[in-house]
């Protein structure tokens, strides 16, 4: 590893500082590998990023060891292991070799053609591969060196062209098709002359198909298996793209031996992010279920909740077409916003239904009621720019978010802009669909008895009752009993009553409350350095991951054989 990062890792990490916008080189070497990562600045061009990093490729390769030649990477997330497949044998007939040689040459193909896909990286098994086995004997018996036989493979093993030849006005292709292709042409392969006669790879060995010497296992359920890890690019859909792998396993295992298996379960990244989708989603709904729970005791009239609870679904409807107009999936950032404002949508709705029905409570007590139009637009008028004065200043709060840079504002962004649009929303909402609404379902819970002195207006409520307006019908079903005098709901009348006594104390004792207030800052900001801070949560994907350690130097077969009894032990819990 010393001459690995010495020779490799620290001349690619040098040339590689120099590129604009990069804000971070590291490297990881070990044994005959070098891995460089460059990391750039948010918002850059990865493409252009990825020109720029070749270029310094190129420029490293003089200074590099002979024989090295580095490579980029595809492009992938750090993140962007979506999932892990397990490729085995029900009953051990198709061999871990075999296993390989299907993840290498048909699975990992297939799976690669799909868009959104990065990486397919199989893991254990045997790489498989042709072998001579030379017998030092043999070489003695014909005066041969191993060195000849590695010459005579790496010279023999390729296809060369011998350019064109005319003919009898026809024009030839001249080829050396030296490429082998089994193992009896590759018996045939000359490897040296001894008295004119040509002595071949098969007279001095032994030539098979075996495992390429292997750095690492890989099992599932206690018995060899294969491990197909697919990773996406930056960008791509997670749950689109788990769902067209499934589809690419299902018709591969179709064309498998009838013994080998694909398990897509092994690990699935889609699993988490669509349990967090749903948690955030039950929350939402809990969230509207409680909101119109409360709103009822406090209002304590069906309908006014009924006008009320419209604000939620609208202001989702058209914050999910802002978000696709943006070309913002919903994730949960986004329905976490909407979670943060699902108290907030119905806050406009319930200034301006409440002094509605206060209004029209109070308009029905006079000798000379007005219309009940006029009264419901009046009284909308009335709490107008309050609303809109408190809206904006709320979401201002949420403007600051925007303005973050780097992992933080890819991740707050979104929550704020979902946010802010379905305030908006429920904004919009209250100003023109509460008022319409409450002036076809409330007129019916104040109309008075038919007499004489009662207006038009009066009567063209009755008419309603009496079926004219699909409204009113409608308006039937959440109907409730008023009475005579309008007044608060008891939890209303409760809270006011002690919200009173607690006012006059303040009042009386502003010195008091005063200390207070600063007391319970002070303590506040005295315990902020105790508190524990993190940019992320810890997060729970339902998974583990146990690392056993040996001693330094133990062998592969030692490793593995300690990692299936740690398995096993795994199996029984």
């Amino acid at each position: 590893p010393e001459e690995v990062e010495t020779q490799v890792s620290f001349p690619i990490e040098t040339v590689m500082n120099g590129v604009p916008g990069v804000s971070r080189v590291r490297s990881v070497s070990g044994v005959g590998l070098s891995i460089v990562y460059v990391e750039f600045e948010w918002g850059t061009d990865i493409y252009r990023n990825r020109q720029l990093v070749s270029e310094k490729i190129t420029e490293a390769r003089e200074q590099l060891p002979q024989g090295v030649s580095p490579f980029l990477a595809p492009i992938s997330s750090i993140m962007g292991e979506i999932m892990l497949i397990a490729v085995s044998s029900k009953d051990g007939t198709t061999d871990p070799l075999e296993l390989r040689t299907l993840a290498d040459w048909t699975i990992r193909p297939r799976l690669l053609t799909i868009t959104g896909v990065s990486q397919v990286i199989p893991i254990g098994g045997g790489v498989k591969q042709y072998q001579a086995l030379v017998s030092p004997g043999k070489l003695r018996q014909f005066g041969i060196t191993i060195e000849e036989v590695s010459t005579a493979l790496e010279k023999s093993n390729i296809n060369s062209t011998g350019g064109f030849v005319d003919a009898q006005s026809q024009e030839y292709l001249v080829r050396n098709l030296g490429r082998f292709y089994s193992i009896d042409e590759l018996k045939q392969t000359v490897v040296a002359y001894r008295n004119n006669t040509p002595i071949r790879l098969g007279d001095v060995a032994e030539v098979q198909f075996g495992a390429k010497i292997k750095r690492g296992e890989a099992g599932t359920d206690g018995k060899p298996a294969v491990i197909v890890s697919v990773q996406k690019q930056p960008g791509a859909s997670t749950q689109d793209l788990t769902k067209q792998v499934d589809e690419a396993v299902k018709e591969l295992q179709k064309t498998l031996p009838p013994d080998v298996e694909i398990n897509p379960n092994l690990f699935r990244q889609a699993n988490f992010i669509n349990a967090s989708i749903g948690n955030v989603t039950e929350g939402l709904r809990d969230g509207a279920i409680l909101v119109a729970i409360v709103l009822f005791l406090f209002l304590l009239n069906v309908r006014t909740t009924f006008i009320t609870l419209t604000a939620i679904p609208l202001s989702f409807i058209v914050t999910f077409l802002i978000l696709y107009a943006f070309g913002i999936s919903v994730n949960t950032m986004t329905l976490g916003g909407l979670a943060v404002a699902i108290g907030e949508l119905v806050d406009d709705a319930i200034v301006d239904i409440e002094n509605i029905f206060r209004r029209l409570g109070e308009n029905r007590n006079l000798e000379n009621p007005r219309p009940s139009i006029e009264v419901i637009y009046h009284a909308s008028l009335e709490v107008r720019s309050s609303i809109i004065y408190a809206t904006v200043i709320v979401a201002l709060v949420f403007i600051p978010l925007f303005a973050l840079s780097g992992v933080e504002g890819r991740l707050l962004a979104p929550l704020g802009l979902a946010y802010i649009t379905a305030l908006v929303a429920s904004l919009f909402v209250s100003l023109t669909l509460t008022p319409v609404l409450a002036s076809y379902l409330l007129p019916q819970t104040f109309r008075r008895k038919k007499t004489k002195t009662v207006d038009s207006s009066v009567e063209i409520v009755d008419d309603d009752e009496n079926g004219a307006s699909v409204f009113a019908r409608i308006g039937r079903w959440f109907r409730s009993s008023p009475s005579e005098e309008h007044q608060d709901s008891f939890l209303v009348r409760w809270l006011k009553k002690y919200d009173t006594r607690l006012l006059h104390w303040t009042l009386r004792h502003p010195y008091k409350v005063i200390v207070g207030v600063a007391l319970v800052f002070i303590l506040t900001m005295a315990t902020l350095p105790f508190v524990g801070t993190s940019f992320l949560p810890e997060f729970n994907e339902g998974t583990l991951t146990v690392n056993v350690q040996a001693q330094p130097g133990t062998s592969l077969a030692e490793s593995n054989r300690i990692g299936q009894i740690s398995e096993k032990l795994l199996l029984e819990v």
